[in-house]
């Protein structure tokens, strides 16, 4: 395994920047079931770190476990260098988290434009999120920097022609790309990005995947990124880590994931089927 999984422990002695979003030894535990053991993972300022396995490996308890819906049974989640172990989704957010769902959650009276601007306005003005839609005051004439930055996402994301559509009928693709407009519109410091281009074809994967690294190289957002496909966390990420069962087996850059035969094992059995032989062998000796 590489030792890129270890780095961020050593970043608070020797003075670098810490990690965006960190577990520590994490461990969960449903009754008998270990769902995690002793997993260690670690965002940087301005990266993409990716997080693949099998199914049932145990990426999304990662996920809650990081953003604050489930506490982790043993181990530590640090934001910042800070510990936010026991802190609740919304102070993780108030410090710079943001996550995405494999089912986007959206408001279905609302447009699409709509929903950047509350996001926005969520982090930035909150009050008016009382006055615009509790007290029935509408969205009222915005400020010119919630505009510039509400448009520069919708075209970031390929949506401005579709900025005035209620959601409701939205191809499911289109969803998601809303989904993380939104939550780039909070300005976070770290996005957790799940299944991200679940519904997207081709095309739409790729024009989101250049997205996704251009956010990142000129606005400093670190992500982390669960996936089915492996090719495109394979593309962007700049370190990579495998879950298989609840255990973190390889850990390093996206080369060094290519040629883990741990990785090609938990994905193709190749090991599995290379022990099976051995103990024919030894058996027919």
């Amino acid at each position: 395994m590489s030792t890129a999984a270890g780095t961020s422990r050593t970043s608070a002695a020797s003075g670098t920047t810490p990690p965006r979003v960190e577990a520590r030894g994490v461990t969960v535990r449903f009754g008998g079931l270990v769902a995690l053991s002793e997993v260690d993972l670690a965002v940087p300022p301005a990266s993409v770190v990716g997080l693949v396995g099998p199914n049932g490996a145990g990426k999304s308890t990662l996920f809650a476990v990081l953003s604050g819906l489930l506490a982790p049974s043993e181990g530590a989640v640090l934001m910042d260098g800070r510990d936010v172990t026991r802190a609740s989704a919304q102070a993780r957010a108030r410090r710079g988290l943001a996550r995405t769902f494999q089912h986007p959650e959206l408001f279905p009276g609302l447009t699409v434009r709509e929903h950047v601007v509350l996001a926005y306005r969520l982090r930035h003005t909150r009050h008016r999120i009382w006055t615009d839609l509790v007290t029935g005051g509408g969205f009222r004439r915005a400020p010119a920097d919630e505009d510039r930055r509400t448009d520069a996402l919708l075209a970031a994301l390929g949506l401005t022609g579709q900025a005035h559509r209620p959601v409701g009928g939205l191809p499911l693709g289109t969803g998601r790309l809303l989904e993380i407009a939104r939550a780039l519109a909070v300005d976070p410091g770290v996005l957790l990005l799940d299944e991200p281009s679940s519904g997207l074809d081709a095309r739409e994967t790729d024009e989101l995947a250049a997205t996704l690294t251009r956010v990142v190289a000129n606005h400093g957002v670190s992500l982390l990124l669960v996936e089915h496909d492996v090719e495109l966390v394979l593309g962007m990420s700049d370190v990579v880590h495998v879950l298989d069962f609840g255990v973190e087996i390889s850990a390093g850059s996206p080369a060094e994931v290519r040629r883990d035969p741990a990785v090609r094992a938990a994905y193709l059995g190749e090991a599995a089927d290379q022990d099976a032989g051995q103990d024919e062998e030894r058996t027919s000796a």
